[in-house]
């Protein structure tokens, strides 16, 4: 009633200053129009100050996380735009009695808004739960962003034959009864985010991969952590400190490498040989043997080899003036003896998995002595650290079995030749 009342006392504002009643109707509406729009943006403000402070304050004093959650999300702040839209809807109608066909949009714009309104609630209320589960443990390195992702897109589509109802006035079966018609179509549309929501389930149900697992995917140059798997893309933060963004779906289509074992074991794997010049090899002499058994690491080896080798010949009588009769020890299997023992004794390889020094097949640039053993400072600044002083070491010592590592000749070699 009091909206019938300005609006008769504007046009007759308007008809004392000479207007036509057309006209001071037509200003009456617009004046009454762009104070509603005014009055609206007030209540907007004043329903969120309200509203936001109100349960701010509740969040701040309460020791429940669900409600710091719709805080962090402004899940209230979307509720409050919905407010002013409701006066709007109640009366921009009265202002405009008499003019049914401008009611009848009217009308129909705003049950749109507040539809748009209401589907941005329900995201921000998903997002508020996606972040408070995200908070169990037990779910930290789930792809929940995945399963969230899906509910927003079914909720949209939702939505979506809501508003094609209120827009073309038709039941909502209707459009439901239509999409069974033009399922083949949405099945083409939407088959990335089909095969990406398959593959979230595929990989949540077999571990394959989680939030936080260190994975190496050559084919699209991913090596790094994983820190989002979503409905359609998993992102990989690569040591470069590059991101990478991966199909889902290629999770389990391709082959990648986790190595999330490595981590969980607590030991990370050192695989690396050294080429020894095979002309180097040969049989321990007095002389080299007596020199080995000075060495701490390998005294005793020594001592119980050449107790165990005299024993074998003495048994079947061989004539050990022949260096190729019976057995005898050599600088390489000395050698390798040593960096077992040296491997044992190192504080920072693990005693409790594989532990090897191994003679590999024999190549064209010499004879492979590879270490396989287990670092148990995973760090990758630690491991490189401890795998090269392993290294420095081997180098270093391996002059001392008259060995020498195969290298390739450089120009100071041949200009050697040449002097």
């Amino acid at each position: 009633m009091m909206v019938y009342e300005v609006k008769i006392w504007l046009k007759g504002l308007f008809a004392k200053m000479s207007f036509s009643d057309s006209y001071a109707e037509g200003f009456a509406i617009l004046i009454m129009v762009v104070g509603l729009l005014l009055f609206s943006i007030l209540v907007d403000r004043f329903s969120r100050k309200v509203l936001i402070s109100s349960f701010s304050q509740f969040a701040k004093r309460s020791k429940m996380k669900w409600d710091n959650m719709l805080v962090k999300h402004r899940v209230f702040s979307a509720i409050a735009h919905i407010i002013p839209l409701l006066v709007i809807l109640h009366f921009l109608p009265l202002i405009f009695e008499g003019y049914e066909s401008v009611i009848k949009y009217i009308e129909l714009f705003n049950e749109l808004i507040i539809l748009f309104a209401g589907l941005v609630v329900i995201f921000r209320i998903l997002d508020a739960v996606k972040g408070l589960l995200q908070k169990i443990e037990i779910l930290k390195d789930k792809p929940l962003q995945s399963y969230f992702q899906l509910f927003k897109i079914l909720i949209g589509l939702l939505f979506g034959i809501f508003i094609l109802s209120v827009l073309v006035n038709k039941s909502v079966m209707y459009f439901f009864g239509a999409f069974g018609a033009i399922s083949a179509v949405l099945l083409l549309i939407f088959k990335d985010t089909i095969l990406g929501f398959i593959a979230s389930i595929q990989l949540a149900v077999n571990d394959m991969v989680r939030v936080g697992d260190w994975v190496q995917m050559d084919k699209y140059g991913a090596d790094g952590d994983v820190f989002e798997i979503n409905l359609t893309t998993v992102k990989v933060k690569n040591w470069d400190k590059t991101v990478t963004t991966v199909p889902t779906y290629s999770f389990i289509s391709d082959s990648f490498k986790n190595w999330r074992g490595m981590q969980e074991t607590g030991a990370r794997r050192i695989a690396r040989s050294i080429l020894i010049n095979q002309n180097s090899i040969k049989f321990c002499d007095e002389e080299m043997i007596e020199r080995f058994k000075k060495i701490y690491l390998l005294k005793d080896y020594v001592i119980e080899k050449q107790k165990e080798i005299a024993d074998f010949n003495a048994q079947i009588n061989i004539d050990t003036t022949q260096v190729s009769n019976g057995r005898r020890m050599t600088n390489i299997g000395t050698f390798r003896a040593y960096l077992m023992n040296y491997l044992k004794n190192h504080p920072k390889i693990s005693q409790d998995l594989t532990l090897l020094v191994r003679q590999m097949e024999p190549t064209p640039n010499g004879v492979p002595i590879q270490i396989y053993a287990f670092c148990s400072d995973i760090a990758w600044a630690n491991y490189e650290g401890v795998q090269s002083d392993i290294f420095d070491h081997i180098l270093a010592v391996i002059s001392q079995f008259d060995l020498e590592v195969f290298q390739n000749p450089s120009g100071t070699d041949f200009r050697r030749l040449t002097n």
